[in-house]
């Protein structure tokens, strides 16, 4: 009775053991698997960080160079507009200069000599300020003399500051050469060649 009482408890304690082993097995495993899907887990979320950062580093890297172009854009654009002012300022104190010396009135025989001369022209006015005519018309009147009785006029016109208009046959065609319209002819001129010029040191 002894030895079945003995054999009983070898063979209780064997099956709790065989037991525990298979329930500490099971564990063990399933903490394994929680622990590799843990790891796998984390290794998604830092894979995932680790485009997303890639991505948003590529996107600031990109913003950076647009800026970067948008800026070098502004600023050719600003001393492009910069250039034109100050062509505008030389040009606009050259003309003034021109206008106001004694080279005008031989700038003004010049043209009215080279008009009166085209054989379409049947009558031709040159058209100045008052001030400009009042300081003009007697060496004027007398150099044209000749050519007024081939119709050649002088008028008077305060609609604009300096220099002078050309009107021929009665009015039918007009050509500027006030101050404001050689300005504007010659910085215009002279911008179209600074803007090759920059373009041809980008």
């Amino acid at each position: 009775m002894e030895i079945q009482l003995q054999e009983l408890i070898e063979q209780i304690k064997k099956d709790g053991v065989e037991a525990a082993e298979t329930e500490a097995e099971a564990i063990l495993n399933a903490a394994k698997a929680e622990a590799e899907k843990i790891i796998a887990d984390a290794q998604d979320k830092a894979d995932k960080m680790l485009q997303n950062a890639k991505l948003e580093n590529e996107r600031m890297v990109k913003s950076s160079e647009d800026a970067i172009r948008q800026a070098g854009r502004n600023l050719l654009i600003s001393f492009r507009e910069s250039v034109s002012r100050e062509l505008n300022v030389i040009v606009g104190e050259t003309v003034t200069a021109a206008y106001s010396s004694e080279d005008f009135e031989k700038l003004v025989m010049t043209a009215v000599d080279n008009w009166s001369r085209k054989p379409d022209v049947d009558d031709l006015s040159v058209i100045l300020n008052t001030e400009d005519l009042e300081k003009m018309e007697g060496t004027m009147l007398a150099a044209l003399k000749d050519r007024m009785m081939q119709g050649v006029t002088l008028k008077a016109n305060d609609n604009f500051d300096g220099g002078f208009r050309i009107a021929v046959n009665e009015g039918s065609a007009y050509y500027d050469y006030s101050a404001e319209a050689v300005v504007d002819m010659l910085s215009s001129y002279l911008s179209q060649k600074v803007t090759v010029l920059l373009k041809e040191a980008e």
